[in-house]
């Protein structure tokens, strides 16, 4: 195996794994810092595919104990139902958009200017969001009812735009329709297995050929890369959100999307031809 692709798949390894959980966008991370080491072609999309499902087994080990729990209750326990079903009714509007209009937003706005531009209107979407008063309705997730779980499913739509951030439209959605922080923040990690776990399995189907046995070293460099930085990424924002607010990742993305645009307007890096 090349050097220089093994560290390409440690590098994005290690973006998405830090990225996927924060609201700062890993899909538009990714973009960025594939175009900037030239990664790309059809190694790209089945390797994508490899690392987000590293990702999201960080977040099923995380709350394993959770995730088990309901498992084995969901047949007999009312919250176990409750919550199963809040996770389903957010769930399926991602997955209706999803299949209409994927294809067309991939083509379309998949680019570092896209990316750039969401990152700095979300940024101020979040700056606007926190600062505002927060009305509590559910401390917890199993307090929530299936009326949140459906606004934040819509909330989740907005991050099929690069740049939006899934895990950014999600806790800033919970937070402005009435959760705690640290409800909407867990509830963003939940939401994301089934919403992530569906989209690998749907791109995989789709780019199934692109999966080569000559690749294994590559993704699994990748996978367990972005298993280990998505643990930490984790583990870190569930501490960092019990004493601050989420300013600090707001002023990432306006700061970071506005250094995009610069270093386009100012034709240092071509952006506007590079594609995701």
């Amino acid at each position: 195996m090349d050097v220089w692709v093994a560290c390409q798949a440690f590098i994005l390894g290690v973006v998405e794994g830090l990225t996927e959980f924060l609201p700062i966008s890993s899909t538009g991370h990714q973009i960025i810092v594939a175009d900037l080491i030239g990664f790309g072609g059809e190694r790209a999309m089945a390797f994508n595919i490899i690392i987000q499902l590293g990702a999201i087994l960080a977040v099923v080990w995380e709350y394993r104990r959770k995730v088990l729990g309901i498992i084995v209750n969901v047949h007999k326990e009312t919250q176990a139902q409750r919550f199963t079903a809040n996770l389903l009714i957010a769930f399926l509007p991602a997955v209706a958009l999803g299949v209409l209009f994927a294809d067309l937003i991939h083509h379309y706005l998949f680019n570092p200017i896209t990316v750039a531009v969401a990152l700095v209107v979300g940024g101020v979407i979040m700056l606007w969001a926190e600062r505002r008063e927060h009305s509590i309705e559910a401390e917890s997730v199993d307090d929530m009812t299936w009326k949140h779980a459906l606004k934040i499913g819509f909330a989740q739509c907005l991050a099929m735009i690069p740049g939006t951030s899934r895990s950014g439209a999600t806790i800033i959605g919970g937070l402005l329709f009435g959760l705690s922080r640290k409800a909407a923040t867990e509830f963003s990690f939940f939401l994301a297995m089934p919403t992530m776990v569906g989209a690998a399995v749907y791109s995989g189907y789709k780019y199934r050929d692109y999966f080569q046995v000559d690749d294994f070293a590559v993704f699994a460099i990748g996978f367990v890369t972005s298993f280990i930085f998505a643990m930490i990424a984790v583990r870190a924002l569930l501490k960092f959100i019990a004493n601050h607010s989420y300013a600090v990742f707001a002023w990432y993305r306006i700061g970071f999307g506005l250094l995009i645009l610069a270093t386009w307007q100012l034709q240092w890096i071509d952006w506007s031809t590079a594609q995701g």
